[in-house]
This record gives structure tokens, C-alpha cells and sequence, in this order.
């Protein structure tokens, strides 16, 4: 399944209230599934840290999922959430998409967006993504 470009628009900017959009480095979006009439979606975030008292380049690497009602009485009803997951230089990142790539059975590895690319398709919704 290919992504809705309103669906993503709207996972993007809820990733966007949650950490600041000029801190993410990037962002990794695995492909939608859909079943019985649910839409769910993950994505892998880095975003940087800022702090005085850490000399290399950190970041903080969470976890987005959303679920969307297709069908039914709740059909429109969003479900977003985020977690942390680590506090880890950029190569840590890439553990962590293997990770969900292979607990969510993926076979494609998940488009990539930069955090400047991310940062672009929040101000240019309708401009489609990898």
C-alpha cells in the first residue's frame, strides 16, 4: 500500500507537535498496513538534543504510530502516539529501523526522509514524498 498524501501530511504534523520540526535530522517511514478496515502507520525520528553538557552530536530517537478508522461508526477517528526510545549518535538510528523493519515483517526498507525534506513537506503538503 502506498501512502495517502493527506494521511501523511497529517503523521508528519503530529510528529511536528511533539518535537520541534528544526531539530529532526530524519525521519524513516515505514509503508501503511491496512487491516479490517484499519490504517496504522510507523515511523523511526532522530532528532538532535540540545545540551551544554554533551559534546558530541546526540540525539533522541523515537517511535511515531498512528491508527485510522476506515470503515464503521468510528470511520475518521486518529490515534497517534510517540515514544522515546533511545539517546544515541546518528548510527544508533539505523538499529532501530532493523529493528522495527524486522518486528513489523517489512520486506521495503522504509522511505527516508532528511530533516530538511521533512521540514519541506510540512510547509508543501501536496508535494509527494519518497
Amino acid at each position: 500500500m502506498s501512502w495517502n498524501p493527506e494521511t501523511r501530511t497529517r503523521f508528519l504534523a503530529a510528529i511536528a507537535e511533539r518535537v520541534p520540526a528544526e531539530s529532526v535530522a530524519e525521519v524513516h517511514l515505514f509503508q501503511p498496513i491496512t487491516q479490517g478496515g484499519l490504517e496504522s502507520g510507523v515511523a523511526v525520528v532522530a532528532a538532535e538534543e540540545r545540551s551544554e553538557h554533551t559534546p558530541h552530536r546526540r540525539l533522541a530517537v523515537y517511535t511515531a504510530k498512528y491508527r485510522l478508522n476506515l470503515k464503521g461508526p468510528d470511520r475518521g477517528k486518529w490515534e497517534f502516539a510517540m515514544n522515546a526510545e533511545a539517546d544515541a549518535p546518528l548510527v544508533t538510528v539505523d538499529a532501530v529501523v532493523q529493528g522495527v523493519k524486522r518486528r513489523s515483517g517489512d520486506v521495503d526498507d522504509p522511505a527516508r526522509l532528511t530533516g530538511d525534506e521533512f521540514r519541506e513537506q510540512l510547509t508543501s503538503p501536496t508535494t509527494p514524498g519518497p
